[in-house]
């Protein structure tokens, strides 16, 4: 079940980095902050955008789920996990910079960052 709810917020985040991609301009977004987020000096590493970054991450994490899903191994598993744990440390790190730095809000950003806090979640919760 855990693989499974993993698999949901991974499509999920997957669909929402996509958007953020084919929509640089912020016009799908229905909060007003979309635009200063997406158009901040943060919204980029090395001169890519984050979200492509997202798009790559996420289909990798998809993949490992889907093949952890059909033959459980530990490498899989340790990918999954280290993803899901790094991601939310990434994700922590853009919520205080659009809380407190950039002080504007994406939708398509929250629906990431919460989702892979939630898995942080999940992970630990099934871990003990």
């Amino acid at each position: 079940m855990k693989y499974k709810i993993f698999l949901a917020i991974f499509v999920i985040s997957l669909i929402s980095s996509i958007i953020l991609v084919l929509d640089s301009a912020g016009n799908t977004c229905k909060i007003s902050g979309c635009n200063e987020v997406q158009n901040s000096n943060y919204a980029y590493f090395f001169g890519i955008k984050n979200s492509l970054y997202g798009i790559f991450v996420f289909t990798v994490l998809i993949l490992a789920t889907l093949i952890h899903m059909k033959k459980p191994k530990e490498h899989t598993r340790l990918i999954i996990n280290w993803g899901i744990f790094l991601g939310s440390l990434v994700a922590i790190y853009f919520l205080i910079l659009q809380a407190f730095i950039i002080k504007s809000f994406c939708q398509w950003c929250l629906v990431v960052d919460i989702g892979l806090l939630v898995g942080l979640g999940i992970m630990i919760i099934y871990e003990k």
